[in-house]
């Protein structure tokens, strides 16, 4: 539709999971109004499973690099960025199990620096034109409309579309009266060529700028992430905030309700010493959807949803949402984007969903004598119920999760 205005539209894509996208961005970038780059891709369009393995094995420390930043930028003008995938699941949409995810819209100076990221990644060594790996087809504008407006009719589609309308959010931003949040708000980014296989060992240039520019906490430290994997440095970072006298909360997904049980094992070797230490440890509930084992039958429930935002609050005084896991894969690997925002009020926003949401839809890890070493505590209703292993899972999922846990692998996760 913005293309059929004349609105130029370019879309920068990670190549990792594209594969049966081709037509569709085949199509797209054929329009006279539309360019669509792949990041770091592979070889081959449509690449099968062996040649998928066989990539890997010669190009390995090339494609385990991913673009993992988030931006959506309408002329200069209005930025969203955040930790959120465009899919349906990421709003929510369709009959699949949800993320709970978190954005910021962004106007004013920090736009620029946004619309600057991008074109230093679209511009990159690491960006292609589709047409290089995908033949380039014809826009036939007819078909993809014909395409749209049957998912459109869908019923679920409709009733999605009546109820986001209906939301204030939405409502407020066509009436022009979405009310700002006026506050200093500074980018963090990775480079692009971060994901060269040139420079194996390059840092993450994000959080070093994300350190830098929020500095320490002095008070307080509210974490959500949803692949949390601190790793043996982030651990003891964390340690020595609490042993100061800072109050540290982590949120990220429980074992029952994680989409990625592998990565869960990077943080499940660290929840001792992290407990141990006086670090307030959550995991999010599973969904009913999980519990149920049939996601697309619960995913109708207003409770069935998995952990996907990317956030922290210093102090009660300032905030970051972005991209940025918490992980070592997002601080070695993938290349990150986010903005810190110094916003007491947002900030406070945050820290308080720690004092109720969290607590209500959590299961606090809490540090026991001997082994194991911690339990999990449900409250609900005012009652406190004690898990001596991880609730609501099979002892071959926990099998499972101490062999993940034994591998060296924390680097990857």
């Amino acid at each position: 539709d913005a293309a059929a205005r004349g609105v130029r539209v370019r879309l920068l894509v990670d190549d990792m999971t594209l594969d049966d996208k081709d037509a569709l961005f085949e199509r797209l970038d054929a329009h006279a109004n539309i360019e669509v780059r792949r990041f770091n891709p592979f070889r081959t369009s449509r690449p099968s499973l062996p040649s998928k393995v066989a990539q890997f094995l010669v190009e390995g420390p090339r494609l385990n690099r991913r673009m993992h930043n988030k931006s959506f930028i309408v002329d200069n003008r209005a930025a969203v960025i955040g930790g959120r995938n465009i899919g349906n699941e990421y709003f929510g949409a369709g009959t699949e199990v949800p993320f709970k995810d978190l954005d910021v819209i962004a106007i004013g100076h920090a736009v620029g620096d946004i619309s600057a990221q991008f074109d230093l990644y679209w511009n990159s060594a690491s960006a292609y034109p589709a047409a290089l790996i995908v033949p380039a087809g014809e826009a036939d504008v007819p078909a993809m409309r014909a395409r749209f407006k049957d998912a459109r009719d869908d019923p679920v589609s409709v009733t999605y579309l009546r109820a986001v309308a209906d939301t204030p959010l939405v409502q407020d931003l066509l009436e022009r009266r979405l009310p700002f949040e006026w506050a200093d708000a500074v980018v963090v980014r990775d480079d692009p060529s971060k994901t060269l296989d040139s420079a194996p060992e390059r840092g993450s240039l994000a959080l070093a700028q994300m350190l830098d520019v929020a500095g320490p906490p002095v008070a307080s430290f509210d974490l959500i992430s949803p692949y949390f994997v601190p790793g043996e440095k982030g651990t003891q970072a964390l340690e020595q905030l609490a042993r100061r006298g800072v109050r540290v909360r982590v949120l990220t997904n429980s074992l029952a309700g994680t989409d990625v049980a592998v990565v869960h094992s990077g943080y499940a070797k660290r929840r001792c010493a992290l407990a141990r230490a006086g670090v307030t440890l959550y995991e999010l509930k599973p969904s009913v959807a999980d519990l149920a084992g049939n996601k697309r039958k619960a995913a109708s429930d207003s409770s069935a949803a998995r952990l996907h935002a990317k956030t922290f609050a210093l102090d009660r005084d300032r905030v970051f949402v972005g991209s940025f896991n918490f992980d070592l894969r997002s601080a070695l690997l993938n290349t990150e984007l986010g903005l810190i925002i110094h916003s007491p009020p947002l900030a406070e926003r945050l820290s308080r969903t720690f004092d109720g949401l969290v607590v209500e839809n959590s299961y606090e890890v809490r540090p026991v004598a001997g082994e194991p070493c911690i339990e999990w505590v449900e409250r609900t209703a005012g009652t406190e119920t004690v898990y001596a292993t991880e609730p609501h899972t099979s002892g071959w999922s926990r099998f499972w999760l101490s062999v993940f846990m034994a591998l060296p692998i924390d680097w990857m996760l």
